[in-house]
């Protein structure tokens, strides 16, 4: 062997470490890769989503057809080298979701006796309506970095809710990366390339793909169906809900901390489903369980998608023709005193589970104003007394503080290091 050999071998050992950390953020990838690119839509894929504003893009943003989710922690305790690397970050993304490499000619075009500065994957691949959207976990600001003063009081570690399985592999969090996309290709690359750029920083600690959005946040978007079969987030909040994205999903001034003004709270949630026995469930069972018709969506005893929510009505016998333990009724505003969340989850089928079930279910995405008064008590109402508790199993769990938007030369976070 010569001395060139050996030197490339200690390297690939050298760098081993951060190759796991990406084979980590991309397991599980090929089949939802394979189903989405071939029923992507190709006029979609050209569009770009503006990166700088207000908010961060990613969450009233049109829901992509496709998910790359990642937590990460924070290995270091250089609070510089984290301010660091958010910048890098920052500019990386702005880059990526302009359709652009990671650097101008970071693939190919840089030294042969170097490591490419962009990974190439996504070389010859349009935009396809990259966002990326980052979040601040808990466990940021356990005072490493100074951070503790600054953490919102609505950014608790969430309860431990009735029937939960969770998995500490699958939860938790220093900090989070969204990609979302219409081509998954795009988005396995953005993470990977920021999990790469984090290197000796920061270390995956679990990720999840997702395809086929289980929710709209445009009206000009139809509903989609979840692997129940039913419609999913008919009543969710809307981009064209101004007043309630005001009240229910956007920071105020006066909310907490000055650097959150104008972020949002997200809650992750993975969450099982147990498709085979919901298979074995009959029809009515399973509209009964919902609250809605399979078919058009319609509330029962309405009929259409998207009529009022009546949760009054009642049957020909007297009785409520809603369930008191349907999933509708228990997540209805109605029912929650005028709570309501923003959802972009996404289906997922991660193999198998090894005693011949399907590895299937829906990764829940929602951002609200305030975690404590909106998804909590949702989600205690759900997990105490939804009838379609038997059929899911949440497994994974984490809460993030998602910053307001940048500008010019701003970064993400930017105000937390002020």
């Amino acid at each position: 062997m010569t001395s060139t050999e050996g030197t490339r071998v200690s390297r690939r050992k050298l760098f081993g470490l951060a190759g796991a950390g990406v084979a980590l953020a991309g397991a599980g990838a090929a089949a939802g890769i394979g189903i989405d690119k071939a029923t992507g839509s190709a006029e979609a894929a050209v569009n770009t989503v503006g990166f700088d504003g207000e908010h961060q893009a990613g969450i009233v943003t049109p829901t992509q057809a496709n998910l790359h989710f990642a937590a990460l922690d924070v290995t270091t305790k250089d609070r510089e080298k984290l301010r660091q690397l958010l910048k890098t970050w920052t500019d990386a993304a702005r880059r990526m979701t302009a359709g652009q490499e990671v650097v101008a000619g970071g693939a190919v075009d840089g030294g042969q006796y170097a490591p490419p500065g962009d990974t190439g994957e996504a070389l010859d691949l349009p935009a396809s309506n990259l966002t990326l959207t980052i979040g601040f976990g808990p466990s940021l600001f356990d005072g490493r970095f100074g951070l503790a003063g600054k953490r919102p009081a609505q950014l608790i570690d969430l309860p431990l809710f009735p029937k939960d399985k969770l998995d500490p592999a699958r939860s938790g969090g220093d900090l989070c990366i969204q990609a979302c996309a219409d081509d998954p290709q795009v988005a396995v690359h953005a993470v990977r390339n920021l999990v790469r750029l984090g290197f000796g920083v920061t270390e995956v600690r679990w990720s999840q793909l997702g395809f086929g959005r289980s929710s709209s946040t445009s009206r000009a978007q139809a509903t989609p169906r979840n692997l129940f079969g039913f419609k999913d987030g008919t009543n969710n909040i809307k981009s064209e809900d101004t007043d309630f994205l005001r009240d229910q999903v956007w920071a105020a001034p006066g909310d907490g901390p000055a650097w959150m003004t104008g972020g949002s709270f997200l809650v992750a949630r993975r969450i099982r489903m147990h498709i085979e026995t919901w298979d074995r469930e009959t029809l009515e069972g399973q509209q009964q369980i919902v609250g809605r018709t399979k078919g058009t969506g319609a509330p029962l005893g309405q009929t259409a998608e998207f009529d009022e929510l009546d949760l009054d009505v009642g049957g020909a016998g007297g009785e409520k023709v809603i369930p008191d333990d349907a999933h509708v009724r228990l997540a209805s505003h109605q029912a929650l005193n005028g709570v309501r969340i923003l959802r972009r989850g996404y289906n997922f089928v991660d193999g198998s589970d090894g005693v011949g079930h399907l590895e299937a279910g829906l990764f829940f995405l929602a951002f609200n104003r305030d975690t404590r008064k909106q998804y909590v008590p949702m989600q205690q109402a759900l997990s105490s007394k939804d009838a379609m508790m038997e059929y899911v199993q949440h497994t994974g769990s984490a809460h993030f503080a998602v910053p307001p938007g940048v500008s010019g030369t701003g970064y993400w976070g930017e105000g937390l290091f002020s």
